[in-house]
């Protein structure tokens, strides 16, 4: 589920805790990371799993007490909201300025339990989104339109800018991803984290690090390895990657389906390439439809147009007028740079920064970022 939160529960109650877990059993709203009996672990604990809510005892014993606890996760700067249980005995009161966002008072039923979680982890999302990266998703409805070149070097020019990036190779089927970088079959793929947790020391084990100084998520090395991934697989990925790193770039194929739906979806903004190609056109026109009938605000999808100075004889403003609107970005062909760097596996932008098609990339990139943020999630209705 795309908004399956992700939840730690801090409880030395043997009784307690295992109630909760039945009455989490048997439903997916809620993710249960793990019940955790001493309070001097847990910092360490949501550095790694980072949940999406903490759920604290207000009653724990042992070296720290529960309420000091709540009290560290706010010193600590964690930007992840508290649930304190207690009991009508001991009330507690919601102060979000001291850490606690929400109290769940004992006994309650597994209604309460949900609908507490999911309010507090709503009005934690509306509050504060400064903590979780920029998603963009790089998609074209049809092939040969530059878009693994553009994502690669979108993703290093946005990295030379000083921000921690990401780069997903989401052509799960063929890997163009490891194509272009000429990256080892053996080396580890998305499929290569775990199912059941992932953990941010995971990451470090399978994330391929590019000398651009970009990380990226590599596809599956086989063609029938796509299947092994599901939808839940990759939601789950991408809301840890999105609270380790500042920017998620994805490159998907030119296809519509679940998990591509599930990227863009997730994503910040859709960057969608075109071309001054009349089947390319077309299909953008298609898409935009589409886009419109999932649901997708205007201000998600941003158009690049690709070889910008090679128009093949279409006037632009043809291009403005079946998109309904002018292209936010355009880059310049780039001829032998760019058939010389994908070649050798490196990024034009690094390769030769001077050129026009860096240039115009670079400057893409910090238009990008400096855009500001459509809600992730704003999608299929």
């Amino acid at each position: 589920m795309a908004d399956q939160i992700r939840l730690l529960v801090v409880e030395d109650v043997p009784q307690v805790a295992q109630y909760i877990r039945g009455l989490l059993s048997s439903q997916q709203a809620i993710k249960l990371l793990d019940v955790v009996t001493d309070g001097s672990k847990v910092l360490p604990m949501i550095g790694e799993l980072r949940p999406d809510v903490v759920m604290v005892d207000a009653l724990l014993q042992g070296r720290v007490k529960g309420l000091t606890l709540v009290g560290r996760i706010q010193e600590a700067g964690m930007h992840v909201p508290v649930i304190v249980l207690t009991v009508p005995q001991q009330p507690v009161v919601v102060d979000p300025a001291n850490g606690v966002h929400g109290v769940l008072g004992m006994p309650f039923t597994g209604y309460e339990l949900v609908t507490r979680l999911q309010q507090v982890h709503q009005q934690s999302q509306v509050q504060d989104t400064s903590h979780l990266a920029r998603m963009i998703t790089v998609f074209a409805p049809k092939g040969g339109v530059g878009r693994t070149t553009l994502a690669f070097n979108l993703a290093v020019a946005i990295g030379q800018q000083g921000t921690r990036t990401v780069l997903i190779d989401g052509s799960l089927q063929f890997g163009d991803m490891r194509a272009l970088l000429k990256v080892p079959m053996e080396a580890p793929s998305l499929l290569d984290l775990p199912t059941d947790r992932i953990q941010e020391s995971d990451l470090a084990d399978v994330l391929w690090r590019d000398p651009s100084g970009i990380d990226i998520l590599l596809a599956p090395p086989r063609v029938e390895m796509a299947e092994m991934v599901t939808v839940r697989d990759l939601e789950k990925t991408l809301s840890l990657l999105r609270r380790v790193y500042e920017v998620v770039i994805v490159d998907t194929p030119a296809v519509v389906n679940d998990v591509n739906l599930a990227f863009l979806d997730a994503s910040d903004t859709i960057l969608e390439i075109v071309t001054f190609d009349s089947t390319a056109i077309h299909s953008t026109m298609v898409m935009a439809d589409a886009f419109r009938m999932i649901g997708y605000p205007p201000t998600k999808v941003r158009y690049l147009v690709n070889r910008a100075d090679s128009t093949g004889g279409i006037d632009p403003a043809v291009l403005s007028q079946a998109l309904g609107r002018a292209p936010e970005h355009h880059v310049s062909s780039g001829g032998a740079l760019v058939v010389r760097a994908n070649n050798e596996g490196i990024p034009f932008v690094l390769a030769d920064p001077s050129a026009q098609i860096s240039q115009d990339l670079t400057r893409t990139a910090s238009e990008l970022i400096g855009a500001a943020r459509v809600p992730a999630g704003a999608g299929r209705r």
